[in-house]
């Protein structure tokens, strides 16, 4: 499970609220995710946050049936995904509130947390 630190502590807690942050590179422009102290395209340590719009479309997929670590083996099946922002960076995630049978590759997807008692909310996506 997530652990924030001093430099995610921001990310975390707009999650927390409902809002999807990333990080913007004020050298080069691009964003990128999961949160850094510096940009992995140009190595810039100019990075300042930025709320997401929460739109992504699926990459790709697969659904996980079994896992024993927890607490994911209570949550079995799940739909392990990647997902391309539309801010542009791909990300790694889940998707809920959807069939298996009606996940497509390009479909359009909104961002959505998991809030769990005691822990930090976590982002999913849903159709």
């Amino acid at each position: 499970m997530p652990e924030p630190d001093a430099s995610t502590r921001p990310y975390w807690d707009a999650a927390g609220e409902g809002h999807l942050l990333l990080r913007r590179c004020r050298a080069c422009g691009r964003a990128h995710h999961y949160p850094r102290e510096f940009c992995p395209h140009c190595w810039s340590e100019d990075v300042t946050w930025e709320r997401a719009s929460g739109r992504a479309t699926l990459y790709t997929w697969s659904v996980v049936h079994r896992n024993d670590l927890p607490p994911f083996g209570t949550r079995v099946p799940y739909v392990a995904a990647v997902v391309d922002l539309a801010e542009g960076p791909r990300v790694m995630t889940e998707v809920v509130g959807c069939e298996e049978s009606a996940l497509a590759i390009g479909m359009e997807l909104r961002v959505t947390f998991r809030e769990e008692e005691g822990r930090e909310a976590v982002a999913v996506f849903r159709p």
